[in-house]
């Protein structure tokens, strides 16, 4: 642990440290996930950055819990991420205070156990679900009665479905239907599309995979 005066060796090599197992961070964070460049660049660089200020504190309980007070605003000019992003970016503010300390060796040590579960639990797609699952979003006019207004088509095309969600837009003259649902067959895809766009006046329909617009 640091204690006492910082010196230039002892920043230099904690900076280093830190600089490292931030890319390390940042590219075993984004494996085998679709993350921005300024994404990564800030799970690299979050480390160095959390570690100077753990220096400058040094031990000053008040300058701790005002920097606390200042990355707790930071939560409010950022937007929301996946809920892997957000696991980055802990396990790199993580090592930030380890190697701000002085804990190299913990630091390392961490950041193995932690990029050894994220990788065998992607491997493993541990809580994926099924693949042909999809997030079906359906606009409807409000003249239109949606309590088994698809039922026919959603019986031919999937093999379950279920109404997570209904929302009005347009100043309440639609209405937004989201529904999780599992295809029978993915090749069927344009034709259920289509009876759908029949059967709602030709208004929005968006089919997503499941995952990455949901809510955290």
């Amino acid at each position: 642990m640091i204690t006492g005066e910082i010196t230039l060796r002892v920043f230099l090599l904690c900076s280093a440290a830190s600089v490292v197992l931030g890319i390390a961070a940042a590219l075993v964070g984004t494996r085998g996930a679709r993350s921005s460049q300024s994404f990564c660049i800030t799970v690299a660089l979050l480390p160095l950055a959390v570690q100077m200020v753990i220096m400058l504190v040094n031990g000053n309980l008040g300058a701790g819990v005002a920097v606390a007070g200042a990355f707790g605003l930071v939560r409010f000019r950022s937007a929301p991420g996946t809920a892997r992003e957000i696991a980055a970016i802990f396990s790199a503010m993580a090592l930030g205070l380890a190697t701000g300390m002085g804990y190299l060796a913990l630091a390392v040590l961490f950041f193995v156990i932690f990029a050894a579960v994220m990788l065998l639990l992607t491997a493993v797609k541990f809580g994926a679900g099924d693949d042909a699952e999809r997030i079906l979003k359906i606009t409807i006019p409000e003249n239109l009665d949606y309590d088994g207004l698809f039922t026919d088509i959603f019986e031919r095309y999937l093999r379950t479905y279920t109404l997570e969600q209904v929302k009005t837009s347009n100043m309440g003259t639609l209405y937004e239907l989201q529904y999780r649902v599992t295809f029978r067959q993915a090749e069927g895809t344009k034709a259920f599309l289509d009876e759908l766009r029949c059967r709602n006046g030709n208004l929005n329909i968006c089919c997503a995979r499941a995952g990455r617009n949901e809510l955290l």
